[in-house]
Parts: structure tokens; C-alpha cells; sequence
């Protein structure tokens, strides 16, 4: 049986396959499915001013319009002249297409957008799209050139795959975008939004987004539904978080002077940024709603022990009418080298505490402290580690995903951290959260940069914390981007710093070329798209631990590691590292986060420009943890200027924060630090660059779930968040 859109559209199927493959099903999908942009009308040129190759929008009179065939092939072409405001003249050509010289006539205004090709005739116009235009001024003077308020803009322009190209999507929806099915679409955003921020009623605005008249239309429509993307998710959000209050089943009770004396006792003094993010966090504990927020802190500023100090806060609270016991404390982590560093962390700010910390991993587990090495960890077995967590004798665990297999089950969970959330999907943080029938206080911290405006959209359920201070002492990290020709100067440099006892990172973007296996001829590698042979060029991980050793630094310890080594080997790599065993160490990504060596003050970024800004600040971060002067060399081989911008970029920003919204801008509506992972469309990232709409959207949501917790008010509003989409049904 055929759908209402295979009815109106008499799709073939393998358009349907294609459409299938945008996640266009429905009518309303195909309504919803907006313009990527449209032909760029504010570079309207003369006829006189074109070239071969490009698309341009031309504005003109329709002369000497005539249907013929062609002379062997007997195709049927509709021919035309088109004189511009000028005088000057362009021959237009549509193949197939003999119907328009019927709904045109001589002398009409017309709009027409096409790419200009070569003919006997010289430069023409090939398949262009029309447009009628009557009320359109043709003058040299007009203000089509001047008022870009009131400019008519060009053809939309939609995402295509294969079997459906743009044309095809504005020809399709012109026949959707009807009174009879526009009029049963109704509008989620309540009337008083729409007057408050000026926004077109819904009806309206999909017309202008797929048919603007002017400029000023596509704008207005595009800023209603950036408007109502991020109120949507905002919507769920705090609807999310209104429902997690409502469980919420701890009595936190503040010991100030026990915190201060924990504080006391850690190996270094707290910064004030430090302390205002502890104040911070215990104003939330002493609630009687549960803490939710997001500690944003660049890396090297210190997160880790604000953890550990609202840990304390927490442990030395006793379960709800118990007077023995701890209230406990799941810390999640993203990789294993993570989790078992933060271990190790822990054990150094509680030891002699007598409190017992379990660590959890897929690799195996350990407790600390140990009875046969009261200052030292033992490897203890998960099922008893297990049976310890579930009656309470624990109140520290951290781990990676372990922590949320169903067979552990805290006896009093009352705080949650998750280190670098974004690294876990939303329903894996939450199955930690959720699991225990009780709502514990949940902490999420990231060193990864975000932009404001982001980090209030996706995470608009938490509340935003920003460290932005660093410890005393720490000097900012030397950049330098090095081409191929200068490798031989930075390599002399970072022989005089190994020479005084420090350490060196080298990062490369893959672990094994494919050509270490089997070398390829010369003929063989000329066979290769350039594309591929730039693939091949990039260093990996063991051909370049053998290169270093062998012809640059032979005289100097080199090891390696990477995300395919088993959990043992990679934490005996980095025990020789870390207790200076080995000079240099070759690695992937995987040292991106947590990993932490004093001494190591230099790094290589092979191949920097396969790495978003995001990543290289994360890999920067390893070597700015001591008071000496640290190096970062971008090893790249690139010669875009688009490459070259963004890491000109990266060296000059002063912190993570700038540079996120360095990379928001450079990147604009592309895929700003993996942010598709979150779902946001072209027009979603186009509202997250306005700090006023996003704060908007936040404060309507907030106020519309705060009277109505459950929609039960707003239906449409309803059945879109639980859908996650628009729910369009048409008679």
C-alpha cells in the first residue's frame, strides 16, 4: 500500500530508497527536511561578468524563445535569448523540457540559476531553473542591489544522495506545500513565544524556508527554527531533570571544618578557582534537591581533586537512620588508563584515612588499601568486589563501564561523577545514575572545550560550572607548527631538553601502516589516488618507534603504546614512563585524556591537521603538568590554507575556552569537535553561536516545565519530546 507521500510524489522505488536513506518517510519529513542554503543571490553578476564553471543567479528578458529538435540526436530543446538590465545577451538551452516554451513568453522578467557552460554558441546557460519575476526591477540601478531586506533570494539548495538531486526536492515540496496540507500542521510553540520573539507561526515559516520571496523571509523562518530546535531539546532537558528531583532521597549534612581539613592535607594548595568550585558544589549539597552540573575545567586546572574533596564531603555521611557506615560514591571514567590513574590519585589524597577505595575495570579489579600493604592495593576478584559495593563496605568505586553492569548494585549511592561525559552516550551515564531506585547528586566533568552556548543546549539539565584558572607556576605551552623541511631543527631542540632530563610524547594518527606488511613498488604506489598515497603518508605508531630509534634518536630509550594493547601492557608502558624508564614514548590518541607525567615537557603532533582543535588541546594538555617550560611542535604536511588557519588558530589561543569558540567559528555549521554526535541540525548550530536565543529558549522551557512538569497542558509539545521528532499526520 502506498504512502500519502508516494501518492502525491508517484515515487519510484528507488527514490524511495534514496529518501529512506535522508530519513524521509513521511510527508512531514520531507516538509521538515529545510535548505542547506539557497543559490547566493547578493553575487548577482551581469552577463558580462560570468565565466565558465560557475553557478550564478541572472536576471533578464526572455527574447527569441523557440522549441526545436536537435539536428542528429532529435532531442527536444526549448532555446531562448536572455538580455540583462544592461543589454547584454546569454543563450540559455533546456534539453527535455519543451513545455517551457509554452508557460513562457517574449519579453517576460525572468530569474533564472544554472551553472554557465561552453556551446558553438559561446558561453550559455545549460538545464537552468526559472523562475517568473514581474514584479522584479531590471535597472542597473535597482534596489534588488542595494536592499538586501527586501532582495529576492535564489533556488534553495538541499542535502542530495544518490538518485536525489536538489532539483528534484524543490520540484517535490512546491507540491506538498499546500493550504490543504499545511492547514492540519499544528504549530508546537505557544502563540505568546511567537509574539514575544517576533517568530513567524509555523504555517508561515516552512513556506518561507522553502520559498522566500526576500531575504528577510528565509532569515525570519530559519531563526524561528533555530529558536524552536534548541527550546525543544531545552524542553526535554529540564523535563529530564524535573522528573530526576522527584526521587531524590539523601541528607547531606555539611562538615565544613572536616572538608577544610581534607583540603589541608592534599599535596598542593588549592586555587581560587578551585575553592569557588567547591563552594560551589557543597551550596548544592546542602539542598534538598539533588546536584546536578557540569564542572568545565581546561586541562591541568585541577578537576580531579575537586573530586576528591567533594568525595569526602559525601563519605563521612552516614546512610539515612543509620549510625554506622558510609553514604558511597561511583566515579566513572572513560578508558581504563583514566580510571586506574584517578585510582592512583585517590589513594594519594585519602591514604591513612582508612577509607576503602575499589577500583573497577573490564581488565580486572583492585582494592586499596590492601591488608597484607596497609600504603599499597591488592587485586581483588569482581565478585567479591561486587558483594563489598552491594552491602556498603566500600563507599569509593571508580571504574570505566563496568560500573553500570546490572550485576552491581550500590547499597547507598549518593553522588555520581562522570569524568569526560561526552565520551559516554547519554543512556550509559544515565543507567548509572537511574539504576538504584534513588536519585543520587550527579557531578559531570569535562576538560574538553565547549562553547557556552553549547554546553548549555546539550547539557541544559545540568547547571554550568567553568574553572578557568590554572595552578601557580604553570607557564603557558610553546606552539609551533613545523613543515617537513624544518623536522631536523625541532629534533635538535628536543636533544638539548632530553639532555636535561626531560621526557617526550609522540603522537601519531594511526597504530600500524598498511605498508608495514607488505612494502609497496613504485609503480604500485603511482596506481594510487592522491588521496589514497596521503592516507599511506601518515606515520603510525610502530614505523615510527622503529625510525626514531634507529636514525634520530638512538641513543635514547623509545617505547609505544596504543588502544590495542592489553590493559597490562599499556599500564607497564606507562609505569616505565611515568617512573622515567623511558625517554620517549610513541603513542596514539589514547594518552589524550588524564594521562599524567611531570617531567614529560615536549610533544610531537604527527599529521596535526587530521586532529580537530578540541583533540589537539587535550593532547597540548600532557605536557603542561609542572612549573618547566613546556613545547608543542604541529608536524604537518598540508598546504591548505584552511589547515593553515586552524592551527594558527590553535597556537595563538591563550585557553581551551577560546578556543572553542575559536573552532565554532572557523568551523561554523560543520562538525564542530565530533558535535553530530549530539544531533543538532545546520540550523541547531546556527542558533548555538547566539548566547541571547539559546538563553531565551532555556528560560521558556524552564518556565513552561516548571507549571506543567508533564505537558499534560501542551500535547503537541508532548508527543514531540517523546518522539523526537515533528509527528505529522495528514488525512
Amino acid at each position: 500500500m502506498k504512502t500519502p507521500l508516494e501518492k502525491i510524489l508517484r515515487i519510484t522505488t528507488a527514490q524511495k530508497n534514496a529518501l529512506k536513506k535522508l530519513g524521509i518517510i513521511t510527508i512531514g519529513d520531507l516538509l521538515f527536511f529545510f535548505p542547506v542554503r539557497y543559490s547566493d543571490i547578493s553575487q548577482v553578476k551581469l552577463i558580462r561578468d560570468i565565466a565558465k564553471g560557475e553557478v550564478v543567479t541572472l536576471y533578464g528578458k526572455l527574447g527569441k524563445l523557440q522549441l526545436r529538435r536537435g539536428f542528429k540526436s532529435r532531442i527536444p530543446m526549448t532555446e531562448a535569448i536572455l538580455t540583462d538590465m544592461v543589454g547584454n545577451a546569454l543563450k540559455i538551452i533546456w534539453f527535455h523540457q519543451p513545455y517551457l516554451a509554452k508557460m513562457f513568453h517574449e519579453g517576460q522578467t525572468v530569474k533564472l540559476t544554472g551553472t554557465v557552460s561552453e556551446s558553438k554558441y559561446g558561453l550559455a546557460l545549460t538545464n537552468p531553473e526559472i523562475e517568473h519575476a514581474p514584479d522584479l526591477p531590471i535597472d542597473s540601478h535597482s534596489s534588488l542591489f542595494s536592499d538586501s531586506q527586501h532582495m529576492r533570494v535564489g533556488y534553495p539548495i538541499y542535502r542530495e544522495t544518490r538518485g536525489i538531486t536538489s532539483k528534484w526536492f524543490y520540484h517535490a515540496i512546491e507540491k506538498i506545500l499546500t493550504p490543504d496540507i499545511l492547514n492540519q500542521i499544528e504549530d508546537p510553540l505557544p502563540s505568546y513565544i511567537l509574539e514575544k520573539y517576533h517568530l513567524p507561526v509555523l504555517r508561515t515559516a516552512l513556506v518561507w524556508i522553502h520559498k522566500p520571496q526576500k531575504e528577510s523571509d528565509a532569515i525570519s523562518a530559519r531563526k524561528r527554527f533555530s529558536f524552536q530546535e534548541i527550546f525543544l531539546i531545552q524542553l526535554k532537558k529540564q523535563q529530564s531533570r524535573h522528573i530526576y528531583e522527584e526521587h531524590y532521597a539523601h541528607d547531606i549534612s555539611i562538615d565544613h571544618a572536616l572538608l577544610e581539613e581534607f583540603i589541608h592535607y592534599l599535596p598542593f594548595s588549592l586555587t581560587d578557582g578551585q575553592r569557588n568550585a567547591i563552594d560551589t558544589i557543597v551550596h548544592d549539597l546542602d539542598s534538598d534537591k539533588p546536584m546536578s552540573r557540569l564542572l568545565e575545567g581546561d586541562v591541568g586546572s585541577g578537576k580531579t581533586a575537586i573530586a576528591a574533596a567533594i568525595t569526602h564531603t559525601i563519605i563521612i555521611n552516614r546512610p539515612r537512620k543509620q549510625s554506622y557506615g558510609n553514604l558511597q560514591v561511583a566515579y566513572m571514567a572513560p578508558t581504563e588508563v583514566l580510571a586506574t590513574q584517578l585510582f592512583e590519585n585517590f589513594i594519594q589524597y585519602f591514604k591513612n584515612s582508612g577509607i576503602q577505595i575499589a577500583l573497577m575495570t573490564g581488565s580486572g579489579c583492585r582494592k586499596y588499601p590492601s591488608k597484607v600493604n596497609s600504603s599499597g592495593w591488592t587485586t581483588i576478584s569482581a565478585i567479591q568486589v561486587k558483594k563489598w559495593i552491594t552491602n556498603g563496605e566500600i563507599p569509593i568505586v571508580i571504574g570505566t563501564h563496568a560500573l553500570i553492569q546490572k550485576s552491581i548494585k550500590f547499597k547507598d549511592l549518593a553522588l555520581v561523577i562522570i569524568d569526560e561525559q561526552h565520551r559516554f552516550g547519554t543512556k550509559q551515564r544515565m543507567e548509572l545514575v537511574h539504576k538504584h531506585g534513588t536519585t543520587p547528586h550527579y557531578l559531570s566533568m569535562t576538560a574538553t572545550p565547549i562553547p557556552r552556548t553549547l554546553a548549555l543546549t546539550i547539557y541544559g539539565d545540568l547547571d554550568l560550572s567553568v574553572l578557568d584558572s590554572m595552578p601557580p607556576g604553570r607557564k603557558p605551552v610553546i606552539t609551533k607548527i613545523v613543515p617537513p623541511t624544518k623536522r631536523n631543527e625541532i629534533y635538535d631542540a628536543i636533544r638539548e631538553e632530553l639532555k636535561r632530563g626531560r621526557q617526550l610524547y609522540v603522537i601519531c594518527p594511526r597504530i600500524v601502516s598498511p605498508d608495514d606488511a607488505q612494502p609497496m613498488t613504485e609503480t604500485e604506489w603511482n596506481f594510487l589516488s592522491p588521496q589514497k598515497q596521503m592516507a599511506l603518508r601518515m606515520k603510525s605508531v610502530a614505523t615510527e618507534t622503529k625510525r626514531l630509534q634507529k636514525e634520530i634518536f638512538p641513543e635514547y630509550r623509545i617505547d609505544s603504546i596504543h588502544s590495542k594493547m592489553s590493559k597490562d601492557a599499556k599500564e607497564k608502558t606507562m609505569k616505565k614512563f611515568s617512573e622515567y624508564k623511558t625517554d620517549i614514548l610513541v603513542a596514539t590518541s589514547v594518552i589524550e585524556v588524564g594521562v599524567n607525567v611531570p617531567n614529560t615537557t615536549m610533544i610531537i603532533i604527527e599529521g596535526a591537521e587530521r586532529y580537530g582543535l578540541a583533540q589537539l588541546h587535550q593532547l597540548r594538555g600532557r605536557v603542561i603538568r609542572s612549573e618547566h617550560q613546556a613545547y608543542c611542535w604541529l608536524f604537518t604536511s598540508s598546504s591548505s590554507p584552511t589547515t593553515a588557519d586552524r592551527l594558527k588558530a590553535f597556537m595563538k589561543a591563550k585557553n581551551g575556552f577560546e578556543l572553542a569558540e575559536l573552532d565554532l567559528a572557523l568551523r561554523g555549521t560543520g562538525d564542530l569537535a565530533g558535535i553530530k554526535q549530539w544531533g543538532l541540525s545546520d540550523l541547531g548550530m546556527e542558533a548555538i553561536k547566539n548566547l541571547k536565543m539559546v538563553e531565551a529558549a532555556r528560560a521558556e522551557a524552564k518556565h513552561i516545565i516548571t507549571n506543567d512538569p508533564r505537558l499534560d497542558n501542551s500535547p503537541e509539545l508532548s508527543n514531540i519530546i517523546k518522539h523526537e521528532k515533528f509527528q505529522v499526520h495528514f488525512e
